[in-house]
């Protein structure tokens, strides 16, 4: 029998007897608990991630109003409240994502780089030759901009009005065009490689860029694409000779043209509807999307709002708007809502919801 020296609190022997009782029940709180976290983080980490896909989304949204608001006022008359009140997002958000209005003009231009560059990639041009990848390159970057006229009329006119940021950022691109054409010298023979200055890819470029500045500035309506067969043979002729250049320019120019998601974004939904696209916005939209006939409650679990008032607020705000309808019985019979989305509201997801769920695309009407 244990002595009470040997059974004092804390002693060993009340430890191990402990261990299929208090402190075993303990135990399981903990990992209860512990569980419990890990849950907790999870959907946590989703929620952090999903605010992530709106936040681009909105960012997305901002990048082609910038576009067109630079296209409407020109450059220098560019500013955060006509891009906000375009984008249909406040300017916290603005602030959020970028430092100032420039910085945001910038962004347009990488943003439309970054496209240009999915274009090229597209055409495998590692695998052709020099004269074959700058054809099927050209055909890319004018198919492109016929397909994108505001961005065509930023990245060629506006942005040469830009700060310094902006045109340092564009003499890098010019740059980088200049060297892939100037690889025309290991293409053409010795002597036309001896022949050609070292200014010759940087002229080349100088001088197709000014083509296309002068079409976009007049504003006329003949696709860029037109023009490919011309700049192709300007682009040979100081590597190649003549008779190479002649032959570019005998070739028939491609067809312009237009990308169906393009197409679809040309108009943008929210155009007529006054609201701004905030995160609760969206993830409301979204909510309803996937959940046609979700009630209220319903409808503020999925969407993280734990306020009941508040999601009531939104709904019927979105209700007024005529994004969406309810289709239950509500108050009138003591029945719940029953959420869907309009044809407004199914437009309005379908320009937002590729960026929200993370497709690759980028750009938003």
């Amino acid at each position: 029998m244990a002595s009470a020296a040997q059974v004092r609190p804390g002693s060993a022997a009340v430890r191990g007897r402990s261990r299929t009782g208090r402190d075993g029940q303990q135990t399981g709180l903990h990992r209860a608990a512990a569980g419990r976290r890990r849950v907790s983080s999870a959907v946590s980490g989703k929620e952090d991630a999903r605010q992530a896909q709106i936040a681009e989304m909105q960012r997305a949204r901002l990048l082609a109003a910038a576009a067109r608001v630079v296209d409407d006022h020109g450059y220098a008359n560019a500013t955060v409240a006509h891009i906000t009140g375009r984008a249909r997002v406040s300017r916290r958000t603005f602030y959020e994502l970028f430092e100032n209005c420039e910085a945001c003009l910038v962004a347009v231009l990488e943003d439309t780089v970054a496209c240009v560059q999915g274009e090229l990639a597209g055409a495998r041009l590692e695998r052709l030759e020099w004269r074959e990848r700058m054809r099927a390159g050209l055909a890319a970057i004018l198919g492109f901009l016929d397909s994108e006229p505001a961005l065509a009329r930023f990245c060629v006119v506006q942005s040469l009005r830009g700060g310094p940021a902006m045109l340092a950022r564009r003499e890098q691109l010019l740059a980088t065009l200049a060297r892939a054409v100037d690889e025309g010298r290991e293409a053409g023979t010795e002597r036309a490689a001896a022949a050609a200055p070292p200014l010759t890819g940087e002229g080349v470029i100088g001088a197709a860029v000014g083509i296309l500045y002068s079409r976009l500035l007049r504003g006329e309506r003949e696709p860029l694409a037109a023009l490919q067969s011309q700049l192709m043979a300007l682009i040979v002729l100081p590597y190649l000779g003549a008779a190479a250049a002649r032959r570019e320019q005998e070739r028939p120019a491609p067809a312009a043209r237009r990308l169906p998601a393009q197409q679809a974004a040309a108009e943008d939904p929210l155009a007529g509807v006054p609201m701004r696209l905030t995160y609760r916005t969206a993830r409301v939209l979204e909510c309803v999307a996937e959940q046609p006939g979700a009630n209220n409650r319903a409808v503020a679990e999925r969407a993280g709002i734990h306020d009941q008032g508040q999601v009531s607020k939104l709904l019927g705000r979105l209700q007024r708007l005529g994004l969406l309808v309810n289709e239950g019985l509500g108050h009138v019979r003591g029945e719940p809502n029953a959420w869907r989305l309009t044809d407004t509201g199914l437009r309005v997801m379908g320009s937002i919801a590729p960026l929200v769920r993370g497709n690759g695309s980028r750009r938003a009407a």
